[in-house]
């Protein structure tokens, strides 16, 4: 066997191990992995609960600081409070979607190939290598790959399935992930 031919086996065999997604990240992906962050993981679920929990103290506390307040008073505002900080939770996360989205809007459409070692991205003006030490554990959504970071870290990075070459592409990077990663 010559070089030629070495080479093309060694490049089969590492297109056999390594998983291929090539995509564009969007807001909409964003917001869906900052969604199943705020599920999955207790910073994000303290970060999702923060505004209504405060809303509701401040009402809870301000009666008493005001000298009373009739029931009637206390229920509406009580209940304005939370619609308030449950829609300032979710606006919260739109906003950070839309902010993550025009960090990475420059890279254009990414090619990100992973294998055992590491997830190398490469985009239309840059690219960059994920070592799987910089993620402790990753967790899976009906569209994406999110790698999280840590508990407290809010360190994210996305992998849209819809950029596999195909299925078998998606199941390699979940067998990769599994062995790297804690699965959430």
């Amino acid at each position: 066997m010559d070089a030629v031919e070495g080479d093309v086996v060694e490049q089969d065999q590492e297109r056999r191990t390594s998983a291929e997604f090539v995509y564009r990240l969007t807001t909409e992906d964003f917001e869906e992995a900052l969604r199943a962050r705020a599920l999955r993981v207790p910073a994000g679920r303290a970060q999702a609960l923060m505004a209504p929990l405060v809303g509701t103290v401040g009402v809870i506390a301000f009666p008493a600081a005001a000298g009373g307040v009739s029931l009637p008073v206390w229920i509406t505002s009580l209940v304005l409070a939370l619609g308030c900080g449950c829609w300032g939770s979710v606006r919260g996360l739109r906003t950070m979607a839309r902010r993550m989205s025009s960090v990475m809007e420059p890279y254009g459409r990414c090619r990100t190939v992973a294998d055992g070692r590491s997830a190398v991205t490469t985009g239309e003006r840059g690219s960059f290598t994920t070592d799987w030490a910089m993620h402790k554990e990753y967790l899976e959504t009906p569209g994406l790959f999110v790698l999280l970071s840590g508990d407290r870290s809010a360190g994210i990075a996305v992998v849209p399935k819809r950029g596999a070459r195909g299925p078998e592409d998606v199941e390699r990077l979940k067998a990769i992930l599994d062995r790297n990663l804690k699965r959430r």
